[in-house]
C-alpha cells in the first residue's frame, strides 16, 4: 500500500479509503483519484489484504461449500448453481472435497470456519458429532443439500433418495420387469447411495418381488469399471435377473459397456437403470433410463436460501429453519 501511495503521490490512508469504497459513493476521495489508485494497483499487481477488512466489517466475502466428489458432474453442477446464485452479491465460493468421508468433512470445516465464511453449504446430512457442534456454534447459516436429513442442522435443500430409488423400481415393475437387482457400494460412506439401496429394498418388498438381489462392489463413488465388474457378478449369481438399478449413472454406464462386450443385449437380456442423469447417460447407446435431478437448480436453490437467511438475520436472530424440496423425475430411455 505504501508503494502504491508513493507511485500516485498520496498518503496510505487515501489509498486505503479508495480501496474500501465502491465507485460512485460520496466520500472524500474523488472518483478520478480513486481510478488512478486502482490503475496503479493493477499495474503493480497489488491485491488488498482482506484480513483487517474482515475483522472490521465482520464480512469475509466468501461461503464454504463442501462436495464429496470432484469428478461427479452432479456435484460440479451443484457448485455451478451455488456460484451463480451468490456471485451477484460479491460472494466467492471456497470449495472443499470430502471424498465421501465424514472425517474429511470435519477437518475441512475446522479449517474453513477458522477463516470466518459467511455461510456453509454441505452435501448430505451425515456428519461427525464434532462437525455438528462446530456448525451449530459458528453463528452462520448452514444449508444441507442432496438429502432430507432426519435431524437437519438448520436449512435443507434436497429430496428423498430412498423415495427416488423406489420410484424407479416401480417404474421398471410397470414395464414388466420382475427380477430387479441393485448395484451399489460396499460401505455406507455414501449415505445417499445407502438411502437409494434402502428405497430399492422397500419397493421390492411392497411389490412382492424376489428380494436380496444386491451386489455391493467397490468403495463409493463406484466407477464405470466397477459397474462393469458388478453386472458380470450379478448375472453369474442370479442368471434369471431381468433388470438392475445402479446407484449412479457412472456404474450404470459401466454395466452397459460390459453387457455390450459380452454380447448381452440391453434391454433384451437385461434392462439397466441409473441415477443422476449424467451427460454420459444421455450420450450412450442405448441411452440410459435414469432418475433425473436438476443439479444446477438445486445449487441455485441452496445459494438463494443462504442469501435469504443472511438478509433476514436481525440482531443476531436468523429466520427459522426452512426445507426446500427439489423434484426428481424418472426419465425413460432405451436401456429399459
Amino acid at each position: 500500500m505504501a508503494d502504491v501511495a508513493a507511485r500516485v503521490g498520496v498518503s496510505k490512508m487515501t489509498v486505503s479509503r479508495a480501496l474500501n469504497r465502491s465507485a460512485g459513493s460520496d466520500r472524500a476521495t474523488s472518483e478520478a483519484l480513486r481510478q488512478r489508485i486502482l490503475q496503479a494497483c493493477e499495474e503493480m499487481g497489488y491485491v488488498i489484504d482482506q484480513t483487517a477488512r474482515t475483522f472490521s466489517s465482520k464480512r469475509s466475502g466468501f461461503i464454504a461449500v463442501l462436495i464429496p466428489s470432484l469428478n461427479n458432474s452432479n456435484f460440479s453442477e451443484t457448485a455451478q448453481g451455488i456460484t451463480a446464485a451468490v456471485e451477484a452479491r460479491g460472494l466467492q465460493v471456497l470449495l472443499g472435497y470430502t471424498d465421501y468421508r465424514v472425517e474429511n468433512e470435519e477437518r475441512l470445516l475446522r479449517a474453513m470456519l477458522a477463516r470466518r465464511p459467511e455461510g456453509v453449504i454441505l452435501t448430505g446430512g451425515s456428519h461427525t458429532p464434532a462437525a455438528r457442534a462446530m456448525l451449530q456454534a459458528a453463528g452462520v447459516p448452514v444449508v444441507e443439500t442432496w438429502d432430507l436429513p432426519a435431524t437437519p442442522i438448520e436449512h435443507t435443500v434436497g429430496f428423498s433418495n430412498a423415495e427416488a430409488a423406489g420410484a424407479m423400481v416401480r417404474h421398471l415393475h410397470g414395464q414388466g420387469y420382475r427380477r430387479i437387482a441393485f448395484i451399489g457400494g460396499t460401505s455406507n460412506r455414501d449415505t445417499r447411495g445407502a438411502d437409494r439401496q434402502r428405497g430399492y429394498a422397500q419397493a421390492i418388498r411392497e411389490l412382492g418381488l424376489p428380494d436380496g438381489r444386491v451386489i455391493s462392489f467397490g468403495q463409493p463413488p463406484i466407477s464405470m469399471a466397477q459397474g462393469g465388474e458388478a453386472v458380470a457378478q450379478l448375472i453369474r449369481q442370479w442368471p434369471d435377473v431381468d433388470a438392475v438399478l445402479c446407484v449412479s449413472d457412472l456404474s450404470a454406464f459401466g454395466a452397459l459397456m460390459e453387457c455390450q462386450r459380452r454380447g448381452w443385449e440391453v434391454p433384451g437380456r437385461i434392462a439397466i437403470a441409473g441415477f443422476g442423469d449424467f451427460e454420459v447417460a444421455r450420450a450412450s447407446h442405448p441411452r440410459i433410463t435414469t432418475v433425473a435431478v436438476d443439479c444446477v437448480g438445486l445449487g441455485k436453490a441452496a445459494g438463494e436460501l443462504l442469501l435469504r437467511v443472511m438478509d433476514g438475520a436481525v440482531d443476531g436472530h436468523r429466520p427459522p429453519p426452512e426445507t426446500v424440496l427439489i423434484p426428481f423425475q424418472i426419465t425413460q430411455r432405451e436401456s429399459s
